[in-house]
Formats: structure tokens, C-alpha cells, sequence
């Protein structure tokens, strides 16, 4: 299958963002929303998208705030990266284009975002497709201590938690952020090109501010943005999600992530679970494109 160079890029503007995106399919198709993570971008879902396009799916695949394209529009706005905020961007997002019933997929800081709207907003969610499950928290919950194998895999939210974690990551995070790559997924081969491709976006002239603000918002480091407060205040109860739903896993993700049973109780409408094998990493739509899409196909019914 081809790969997408994304070409050119569209833009729509919402309250707070002039959001960068890339879009393929046929404009009257069944939308599919795909969102990105952290330190990823559109890319991530360069071999995804012609999967779908072809299958007649509307792909939208926007930056997220701080990354790429995506710009604020006043330089007063808070550049928070909290849970909230990333999710009013996304429903902000689909309103603007006037999108109804959408599948929702992604990864990372995106199956968060996703998780969200699926859980608050369920009228605007045709299925969900989330890697590594349930990712809604709160703040009073990433207060409590982990046990200390799971401290040691958060070890960058402790950097991030510092001065020398913000400058560090301001002056290194091209070279800190394929660190992650690696980390996050150890069987994955990418080329530099790959990286490269990628990396592009996280020049964003907010991006470092948006990231150090999520990882210090999550340890309660960081107070969030008043306008989300609402969102926030809902989230807190720990929402289940109703919206059909596939949860994917890949067998050798090492950034953290909760295991399948943990979160299986979440979900209460349609469900199925499924562990993808043959060393597919935590950027899951990347290394393993066609798992991913079928997994689209088949939650949108």
C-alpha cells in the first residue's frame, strides 16, 4: 500500500486554533477522525489513510495543538496540553467541519482525546478505536504513587517536572524525542527519513510549552485552563465509554500502558480487544498500518 505524503495540507479555523490538516477519500464518505500522540504526528498514519480512502472512508487527520500546522490564534490563550483542552479541539474540529457520526482512532495522547469525546460526547461518535484502551484520568488520580516499576517508565514526567526538564527538552527534543521512538518501540527499524518526516512537526513554536504543560498538569504541577474546567470536572467521575469499540495492544509496546483487563469494564457497549503481534511498538498505526485500519473498517459496521 502506498504511503501519503499529505499534500497539500488544509486548514480550518475554530474558537481557539487555526487547525492544520491532511485529508484523502472521497468527500462524501463516512467520516474517520485519526489523532495522533505525543511525539508523533499526521505521519503516523501515512500508510493508514490510503488503506482507508480506498475503502471509500472521509480521512481527517489533524495536528494537535503544538504540533505542525495547528496555530493558536491569540497569544494570550493558555497553551495548555491537558486532557480537556485537546478534546474541545476536537470537537471543535469536527463542528467546524461540520462532520456528524464519526469513527474516531488513535494512539497515545490521541486515544486519550479520543476516549474523551467517545465518553462526553457519544451523539458525535459513530465507534472508537483506541490504542491501549481507557486512557481518561484526572488529576487527583496521577497524584498517586505508582509502584516503582511503573515511576521508572514515567521517568520523563519527572524531567519534565523541572527547569532543567523544560530547557532540556526545548534545546534537545529532536534528538530527545527519537530517544522515545526507540523506547517506545525497541522492534521497530524506522529510517531517519521516517523520523525526519516527522520530527518536522515539532517545531511548532508551542509545542514545547503544550507538552511540559500536559506532563505537570497530569502531577498536578500545573493548574489547567479555566474555559476547560467543566470538561475537566466531568472527567474526574471516570466516565465509561457506550460508542462500539476496539481496543488494540501491540506485543512489544514499551512506553507505559494499562493491560486489557484493566480497562475492559469501561466499555459498555460493543466491544473486542485485539493484541497485535510480530513486534509492533507503542506507535501502533505506523508499524502495523493494516491491523490498524481493519480495525477502523470493521468498528464502523
Amino acid at each position: 500500500m502506498a504511503k501519503s505524503d499529505f499534500a497539500p495540507l488544509k486548514k480550518v479555523r475554530t474558537g481557539v486554533l487555526d487547525i492544520g490538516y491532511a485529508e484523502a477519500g472521497p468527500a462524501g464518505g463516512p467520516p474517520v477522525v485519526l489523532l495522533h500522540g505525543w511525539p508523533y504526528d499526521i505521519y503516523s498514519f501515512a500508510e493508514v489513510a490510503p488503506i482507508l480512502a480506498s475503502s471509500g472512508k472521509r480521512v481527517l487527520i489533524p495536528f494537535l495543538r503544538g504540533y505542525g500546522a495547528t496555530r493558536f490564534l491569540s497569544p494570550t490563550t493558555p497553551r495548555s496540553g491537558e486532557p480537556a483542552a485537546t478534546a474541545a479541539d476536537l470537537m471543535d474540529f469536527i463542528d467546524a467541519l461540520h462532520v456528524r457520526n464519526a469513527v474516531l482512532a488513535g494512539f497515545d495522547w490521541g486515544a486519550r482525546t479520543a476516549d474523551v469525546v467517545a465518553a462526553l460526547s457519544p451523539e458525535r461518535v459513530k465507534g472508537l478505536v483506541s490504542v491501549s484502551g481507557y486512557l481518561i484520568g484526572s488529576q487527583a488520580s496521577g497524584k498517586q504513587p505508582l509502584p516503582p516499576a511503573a515511576e521508572y517508565q514515567w521517568w520523563y514526567q519527572f524531567y519534565f517536572a523541572t527547569p532543567r526538564g523544560e530547557l532540556g527538552y526545548a534545546q534537545n527534543r529532536h534528538d530527545f524525542n527519537k530517544l522515545i521512538w526507540k523506547l517506545a518501540s525497541p522492534k521497530w527499524n524506522f529510517d531517519d527519513a521516517t523520523y525526519e518526516r516527522s520530527a518536522a512537526s515539532f517545531d511548532n513554536p508551542d509545542h514545547v510549552a503544550v507538552v511540559i504543560h500536559n506532563y505537570r498538569w497530569r502531577m498536578g504541577l500545573a493548574e489547567g485552563d479555566p474555559r476547560y474546567a467543566e470538561i475537566e470536572d466531568r472527567l474526574a467521575s471516570l466516565p465509561s465509554i457506550s460508542v462500539p469499540t476496539i481496543t488494540m495492544e501491540g506485543d512489544a509496546n514499551g512506553a507505559p500502558h494499562p493491560a486489557p483487563e484493566a480497562y475492559r469494564a469501561k466499555f459498555t457497549g460493543k466491544y473486542e480487544h485485539r493484541t497485535i503481534t510480530g513486534g509492533i511498538g507503542h506507535n501502533l498505526p505506523q508499524e502495523g498500518p493494516a491491523a490498524f485500519a481493519k480495525a477502523v473498517i470493521d468498528v464502523s459496521g
